[in-house]
């Protein structure tokens, strides 16, 4: 109890302090100066764009093609607005596949019939890169590996479909049909999913949520539901198997997530690999941490993908507030980041949909700050979920653009996945009026770069803008129109987050 205490006394005394604080004193950690030239922030600020049930995008199955590429459209610009740079688009909800596939069938989010392609036809995926792109924003792919089918489309089926084509494999739990994990089709079948979207599709990212083994379904009495893999089980004692059912189950979900990450990094070495667990691993760890139970109750191990670095990023999601001592977001962060022994990326997700129900702005505004605190030299967040962003009065948009967002930043770098620099940008600067910088860059394409970055100094002081390789013109608004521009510097970023050496333009 002691102990309790004195975490919610430090935290609130800590809430104080950085209440107390400017805005710059909690900004992104800028880093070191080289030659003279100051580094732009790095962040990682992402965002879970949900296909499933129509969540976020599209609104609604059945809409034209133009409506639907209109609302995509409107929330990618929505992600420009607030300085985001990276958005996780959900392409498989339940062996489904919002993109043109021959192995899954069209979902049925789209058109309102599963297996039914868009009319006038387009690729939403496709499409959705090209526009993030466009825009400087990182698109990844985010699928569920295991969910075959909610019961609302129990008779919207295609021919196509798993719980079709192999019903043995495919088990009813709860309100949902559920692939089994220790199948290796079910297992071979998703990783040939995601490695054919890493290989056709440009994607910086290959992502999958936390839904392993389902939770637990009660029954009337409140007690636990077996999940229903009795026939698997027993086929693997009468093989000669050994482990026991929960090691045997997590074994399945721990041979999965490694081969994932090997075979997408043989397809494309640069997109990265991310996994979105829970955020308690274990009641216990740390001490005072108390609640649900990954490592038993859906069978993930996801201290060991991290410890292991089977993956690129991980985004715990730590979907509690602060002062709460059972589950504090700083303490399970701080948890999650001493865990990370392979120097992998560590982000939390953050609960934006908690906001009109548990959570106050201020809190997630803390929240982020926090995670600027605990990941000083490697900072991000990924939100749940885009439609509470479109709202016009969701204040916490208001509030990220006045102080945390105020400025745009780069995604931190991956060093592991590649150091290679990019050659030096050409570019010019061909005005400078109307308080304005012009620069034409000769910018790479998104082949291996990612970015390009103009740096103005005036008396002293620096601004600068982040655009992406798409875009050959920017145009800079100068801080103070006033005075003299003394320098422009830019650079280009590398699709893994490496920056090429500093080329200082001649002024007109």
């Amino acid at each position: 109890m002691l102990e309790r205490f004195t975490l919610a006394v430090f935290t609130a005394c800590l809430l104080l302090l950085l209440s107390a604080c400017s805005t710059s004193q909690l900004g992104v950690n800028r880093g070191k100066q080289v030659q003279a030239v100051p580094e732009v922030p790095r962040e990682f600020r992402g965002i879970w764009v949900a296909t499933v049930a129509n969540i976020d995008w599209p609104s609604k199955p059945g809409l034209s093609t133009q409506q639907q590429k209109d609302e995509l459209i409107a929330l990618l610009d929505k992600c420009v607005e607030l300085k985001l740079n990276a958005v996780i688009f959900q392409v498989r909800t339940a062996a489904d596949a919002l993109y043109q596939s021959d192995i899954e069938p069209w979902s049925p989010y789209l058109t309102g019939k599963m297996g039914q392609a868009p009319e006038p036809f387009y690729d939403p995926l496709a499409f959705a890169i090209e526009e993030a792109h466009k825009r400087g924003l990182e698109l990844h792919a985010w699928f569920n590996p295991y969910r075959a089918l909610f019961s609302s489309n129990g008779d919207n089926v295609s021919a196509d479909h798993i719980s079709q084509t192999n019903p043995d494999d495919v088990i009813s739990y709860g309100p949902y049909l559920w692939m089994v994990p220790t199948s290796e089709l079910v297992q071979q079948r998703a990783i040939d999913v995601m490695v054919d979207v890493a290989r056709r599709y440009d994607v910086d990212g290959i992502h999958i949520d936390d839904y392993f083994y389902p939770y637990r379904e009660q029954d009337e009495q409140g007690n636990d539901v077996p999940f229903p893999d009795d026939k698997s089980w027993e086929a693997y004692k009468d093989s000669g198997g050994k482990l026991s059912r929960s090691d045997w189950r997590r074994k399945a979900v721990d041979d999965f997530v490694e081969r994932l990450y090997k075979e997408v990094k043989q397809v494309k070495p640069h997109a990265m690999v991310g996994v979105s667990p829970i955020g308690i691993w274990k009641p216990g760890h740390p001490e005072q941490i108390r609640g649900i139970n990954q490592y038993e109750s859906i069978y993930a191990d996801a201290k060991k993908w991290l410890n292991k670095g089977w993956a690129d990023y991980f985004v715990p999601q730590i979907y509690w507030q602060i002062a709460n001592p059972d589950q504090s977001f700083p303490v399970l962060l701080s948890w999650w980041e001493q865990e990370n022994k392979k120097h992998r990326h560590v982000w939390p997700g953050l609960a934006g949909h908690f906001l009109e129900s548990r959570f106050t702005e201020n809190e997630l505004m803390y929240q982020v700050r926090w995670s600027r605190i605990i990941l000083k030299d490697d900072p991000g967040v990924i939100y749940f979920s885009m439609q509470w962003f479109m709202k016009p009065d969701y204040i916490l948009c208001k509030q990220l653009k006045e102080t945390l967002y105020a400025e745009p930043a780069l995604p931190p770098a991956s060093p592991w996945l590649d150091k290679k620099k990019p050659d030096p940008i050409a570019a010019k600067v061909t005005k400078i009026e109307d308080g304005k910088v012009i620069v034409k860059a000769d910018a790479g394409t998104l082949v291996d770069v990612g970015w390009w970055v103009v740096q103005i100094e005036q008396d002293g002081k620096w601004t600068y803008d982040i655009k992406s390789v798409a875009k050959k013109t920017a145009k800079i608004k100068l801080a103070d129109a006033e005075k003299k521009v003394d320098r422009v510097v830019v650079s280009q970023v590398s699709r893994t987050g490496i920056q090429s050496k500093y080329t200082e333009l001649e002024l007109p």
